[in-house]
């Protein structure tokens, strides 16, 4: 029986690029697979087609001689065994890596016995003072870890005992397994990869080989760091396995809330309530700063809100060379518990604020006569 035309085989143009090839082929060897299409010989056969196909297509020599020359430019290589001119069994194992890798899970690059594993990262949350965020310190932390077990040396068995050689894959780490028309290398069950069997594991650490502790280290805060922020220890992380590199730590920053300040970048904010007389007549406050104390000065006349900025007096953040401002937002605070001269004095001031027909509160006339004006639009 004829063979039929590669492309249409797998439903591509002969203009398709490498990916669109691949692409096809992943598709028709998804849909005929032989273990999705158990005792179906059309699948089969439809399966067997594609797989020949790819082969000649996927590569840049055997398709120009298949476009030039049709199925007798590529008899010789494309009849899909191991024979002279075929594709050797390391092929075969790209090949379906890259196809069916997704599929089944599977990893034909290598035994698990020899595979080194990186650690993990780890993640430890440093609470810092507003101080020594904006100065910079030195902080000591501690961290869990594993160590190896003392008690086996880390073979995981108990005293002389040794680990026996897995009899599923002979100390290989990997098992070859049938799938269809595939030779698959998996991860050994039994051993999990390890080559090894433990029969009578070490009582301390479980047959783990490793037993969990703690180690201490000394963190370098450098100056103006913030909530969010993170420091990376490289090697201080989880230790790898069967050699393989330890992960990192991650050092993350959170500024305590503070007594008096909120810092938005390099800016520190603070509130400052006054009494309602240096709000009126003007004044100083003393407030604090991170580098100690300093006089405001209060305008006379000043209104609850107003902020005024001394400048220099906030952070400079770990990645900027600008020095911050501290803003201190002024509260006019109303007195409360007058006693009864008070309350005489301020009614006689109130009546003289009256009789200046309000050009000492400029902000209550307007609103006053505003509000007027609206009631007397709503009435008619």
């Amino acid at each position: 029986m004829a063979k039929r035309d590669y492309y249409e085989a797998l439903g591509v143009s002969k203009n398709a690029s490498d990916a669109e090839i691949k692409k096809a082929y992943r598709r028709m060897a998804q849909k005929y697979h032989p273990d999705r299409n158990p005792g179906d010989e059309d699948a089969a056969e439809r399966f067997k087609e594609a797989k020949e196909a790819y082969e000649v297509l996927s590569d840049a020599q055997k398709r120009a001689a298949y476009d030039q020359f049709g199925h007798a430019g590529v008899d010789q290589s494309a009849g899909g065994g191991y024979g002279p001119g075929g594709p050797s069994p390391h092929d075969f194992q790209d090949i379906f890596s890259d196809v069916f890798g997704d599929i089944f899970g599977a990893n034909v690059r290598g035994g698990g016995r020899n595979r080194a594993y990186r650690g993990h990262d780890l993640r430890y949350t440093l609470e810092l003072t507003l101080e020594e965020s904006v100065k910079g310190t030195e902080q000591q932390i501690q961290i869990p870890t594993h160590v190896e077990c003392d008690a086996c040396k880390g073979t995981g068995s108990r005293g002389a005992t040794k680990p026996q050689t897995c009899p599923t894959c002979n100390g290989h780490g990997d098992v070859r397994v049938q799938q269809g028309f595939f030779s698959l290398q998996q991860t050994c069950p039994r051993c999990s990869g390890t080559g090894s069997l433990i029969t009578d594991p070490c009582p301390k650490c479980r047959g783990r080989g490793r037993v969990e502790d703690r180690k201490t280290l000394n963190v370098r805060i450098p100056a103006g760091v913030d909530t969010g922020d993170r420091i990376r220890l490289a090697g201080e992380g989880e230790p790898g396995e069967k050699g393989g590199p330890p992960g990192d730590l991650y050092v993350q920053v959170a500024v305590k809330e503070h007594e008096f300040f909120e810092r938005e970048g390099a800016d520190l904010f603070c509130q400052v309530p006054i009494d309602i007389v240096s709000a009126a007549l003007g004044g100083e406050v003393e407030v604090p700063t991170l580098e100690g104390r300093v006089n405001l000065r209060i305008p006379a006349g000043t209104q609850s809100g107003q902020t005024f900025r001394l400048r220099g007096k906030g952070v400079k953040p770990v990645r900027s060379n600008r020095q911050g401002d501290m803003l201190c937002r002024i509260h006019v605070e109303t007195p409360v518990h007058l006693t009864k001269k008070q309350k005489e004095l301020l009614e006689q001031f109130r009546e003289t604020l009256h009789d200046t027909g309000g050009k000492h509160q400029p902000q209550t006339s307007s609103w006053l006569d505003r509000a007027k004006q609206f009631f007397e639009e709503w009435r008619s």
